[in-house]
């Protein structure tokens, strides 16, 4: 969320960076921001004055019985009761413009960075880096689907039938490859510093608030009304949360976390060929990377992020590339995000495994997640996240890319997580 002094003080900047994220109606809801808070100001210092003219006549009306003028004491009596209903409705008119301020700065998305280009959608996104020999199939190559009933390894229908579609069964080997693909990445991220953690996998309205899920403008959340609860879409959630409302030392700079959780996501809308198989699902597994990081260093952060995933991309040996997402594409939160994607050889495109997002104080501000700098003054934090890695693309491009006549190969690098080297 952006804070009413940036706004204030970087209209100009802020309406431009709405135009490449082709944020209608930019100028009135500034506007109504900027009006509705200069309201709220403007009552906030009449009730403090009211409070205080109360106050004063409060004291008075001792002295006005103790030297026997009764007339005014009243008088005083009547009048400081009379700036109590003032000073009750005028708590609530700020109050009220509190929350209605808020209600549109919730409606107002991050500024994207400079580096973002402009466009309307996933078309206009950026390739910017490269990698990997697209290997050549067999003349019988399958794509995962049909490759995940082959070897008995991914029911689909067994999942329809117990909960509906986009909900896989893994089994055998490919419940055991899943598995170890989440203990390499975890491993991986461990190894790069970040802390491992086990959050929850419901959260509060308050946590979804904090970190932008909330309002839930696409209704991709998964709702428990009786208990108001949230299925979280990505650790991301309850891992920045964790954070929430708490003053870190600068001296504890850069805090890294890692979290494998499953993740729901309704996917509202979503149909047709290229939702095939594991291309998306309601319900998947993810490895999270979350930073917290000193407002300087968060683009170096992000840098490092892209570079840790790269390195992952290359040990299982998936061609891939990196995309700097447009105007049009990039997240509500997001000041500047990267995806991954690999190639699908069997289908012949290219699938995200990855986005690795930079909010700079966006979500902080929400959290108010602040540190106090080296003299003594209170600043937001930046908070950055990236699947490292979400499963069902990546297990899809290994099923289909180290496919052979004779089976499906495993990487090397999760031979010794498997305990088998092939699908047979």
């Amino acid at each position: 969320m952006l804070t009413i002094s940036f706004i204030q003080d970087n209209r100009d900047k802020i309406l431009k960076g709405l135009v490449k994220r082709n944020f209608k109606n930019a100028v009135e809801t500034l506007d109504q921001v900027l009006e509705k808070d200069a309201l709220r100001k403007s009552s906030q210092t009449k009730l403090e004055n009211t409070l205080a003219e109360s106050n004063k006549l409060s004291k008075e009306i001792g002295g006005f019985f103790q030297r026997g003028e009764v007339a005014k004491a009243n008088e005083a009596k009547e009048k400081t009761g009379q700036l109590k209903i003032l000073s009750k409705e005028l708590g609530d008119e700020v109050a009220r413009l509190k929350v209605e301020v808020n209600q549109l700065l919730y409606l107002i998305p991050n500024v994207p960075h400079e580096s973002v280009p402009s466009g309307s959608s996933e078309e206009d996104n950026e390739e910017i880096f490269k990698e990997g020999d697209i290997p050549k199939l067999h003349d019988k190559a399958l794509p995962h689907w049909e490759l995940a009933s082959k070897y008995d390894i991914i029911d689909f229908e067994l999942g329809v039938k117990i909960t509906g579609a986009g909900f896989p069964v893994y089994k055998g080997k490919g419940a055991k490859l899943q598995r170890a693909l989440i203990a390499y990445f975890l491993d991986k991220n461990s190894d790069a510093g970040y802390e491992e953690v086990q959050p929850p996998y419901l959260v509060n309205e308050a946590s979804g608030i904090a970190t932008g899920q909330l309002p839930d403008k696409e209704g991709q959340m998964y709702h428990d009304a009786k208990d108001d609860l949230y299925l979280i879409p990505t650790a991301e959630v309850p891992v920045t949360n964790f954070y929430r409302d708490v003053l870190v030392k600068e001296s504890d700079f850069p805090i890294l976390t890692t979290a494998y959780t499953p993740c729901f996501r309704r996917e509202a809308g979503s149909y047709g060929a290229h939702v095939r198989g594991l291309n998306r699902l309601h319900q998947f597994d993810k490895v999270e990377i979350v930073r917290v990081e000193h407002p300087d260093k968060s683009y170096q952060a992000l840098d490092g992020m892209v570079d840790h995933v790269k390195e992952i991309l290359r040990e299982l040996k998936l061609p891939f590339r990196v995309l700097r997402l447009c105007g049009g594409d990039i997240g509500f939160t997001s000041a500047l995000t990267f995806d991954f994607e690999v190639f699908s050889t069997a289908q012949d495109r290219w699938l995200e495994v990855s986005s690795i997002s930079n909010f700079e104080s966006f979500q902080a501000n929400r959290l108010k997640l602040r540190f106090k700098d080296e003299n003594g003054k209170s600043q937001l934090a930046h908070t950055l996240n990236g699947s490292s890695l979400a499963l069902p693309r990546i297990l899809a491009s290994i099923l289909e890319n180290y496919q052979t006549p004779e089976g499906i190969k495993v990487p090397e690098a999760l031979v010794k997580y498997t305990g088998f080297d092939i699908i047979d």
